[in-house]
């Protein structure tokens, strides 16, 4: 079992565990939910599964103040450490994590909780993965972070939607920035491929176009040299990105509930998107984005037009609108509280739930 960088709390009763190789959106997800936690009363640490070398968030954690380590990527450490540590609760990210761990716990006798995030069917070979990983969660309470995601499920599930950082005093709004952009993995349910289409039809508007993220499809999508398209790779640090951001274009062919969505309108950043998964309980149409059918670029493209041709003062009431929304449905307070009723049930109980505060 090696040790990260990070300081894991003493005693920590709650581990969250996955197997990550890189900054996404269920990465994001654990560590507000891990810093949501600690603030609770709940000692809670990261745990990975394995060391995959260079990982970008392992520093945001370090940063942070967030503990995380790793073990040795065997189902046999994996046992060992369950067994040393002797959680309270095991909490997985992931069909790796989530079936593994919650063998492990099941074999030791600890309750497990498992999230399942992702909206879309996976390919071969990782959809026989994904279905072991939906059907052994009969060993653990189950937790789906959308609608579509919980009647996915073989099983009954608590749905309890992502939550990020929003400010609790809305930020200043100038007039936006004349920038769009997309921010997710570079691979087909994402759609990257459509946001460099209607890039390349809007070329010589007065817009620049930009893509944050990496992936499989990266190589293919940057040789296409649209004018106008820059592509960023993996960006670390999103905060500074939203800022610089006047709209965000998410043209999915699948989701669950995107954090990406979340995290721009908690910015004031409009959001167009398919209208797939829970993305509606997200992006309010006219309020605080538009929605399109998933696939329908001309959609996209008369969506665009719509938030171009908003006036200043539309603007800012829009996004103003956004943030709001962000505020009332998806920040800490809306979120952590069903987290909480969860662990409660299985035993875990922190500063905040005892009080009821």
């Amino acid at each position: 079992m090696l040790r990260a960088s990070g300081q894991a709390p003493d005693g920590a009763r709650v581990w969250q565990f996955i197997d990550s190789s890189t900054i996404g959106g269920i990465d994001k997800h654990i560590a507000v939910l891990t810093a949501s936690l600690l603030r609770a009363g709940i000692p809670t640490e990261i745990v990975l599964y394995q060391d995959h070398g260079a990982n970008p968030w392992l520093a945001q954690l370090a940063d942070a103040g967030l503990g995380y380590r790793y073990l040795d990527g065997t189902a046999g450490g994996l046992l060992r450490a369950m067994r040393a540590s002797r959680p309270a609760l095991v909490h997985t990210h992931g069909y790796k994590a989530g079936i593994l761990g919650r063998l492990a716990a099941a074999r030791l006798a600890i309750p497990s909780v498992s999230t399942f995030h992702m909206g879309e069917v996976p390919r071969f070979p990782v959809s026989l993965y994904d279905t072991v990983d939906r059907y052994s969660a009969l060993l653990s309470h189950r937790i789906a972070v959308s609608d579509a995601i919980a009647r996915s499920l073989p099983f009954s599930s608590t749905v309890v939607r992502n939550w990020a950082d929003i400010p609790a005093v809305a930020p200043a709004f100038p007039e936006p920035p004349r920038k769009i952009g997309f921010v997710g993995r570079l691979s087909h349910e994402k759609a990257p491929d459509i946001f460099c289409d209607l890039a390349e039809r809007f070329t010589g508007d007065g817009h620049a176009w930009h893509v944050f993220g990496d992936g499989t499809m990266r190589d293919g999508l940057e040789a296409r040299a649209i004018p106008g398209l820059t592509f960023h790779g993996m960006v670390t640090d999103m905060g500074r990105v939203w800022s610089d951001l006047g709209l965000l274009v998410m043209p999915s062919r699948g989701e669950g509930l995107p954090l990406a969505a979340i995290e721009a309108i908690g910015a004031g950043v409009p959001v167009i998107a398919s209208d797939v998964g829970d993305v509606a309980k997200v992006v309010v149409d006219g309020e605080s984005g538009w929605l399109v059918r998933a696939g329908d670029v001309d959609g996209f493209v008369n969506a665009i037009r719509k938030w171009q041709s908003l006036s200043p003062e539309s603007a800012r009431a829009m996004r103003h609108s956004a943030w709001r929304h962000a505020r009332d449905n998806f920040s800490e307070a809306a979120g952590l509280p069903d987290i909480l009723e969860i662990y409660g049930r299985l035993g875990v109980r922190g500063a905040i739930s005892e009080t009821g505060t």
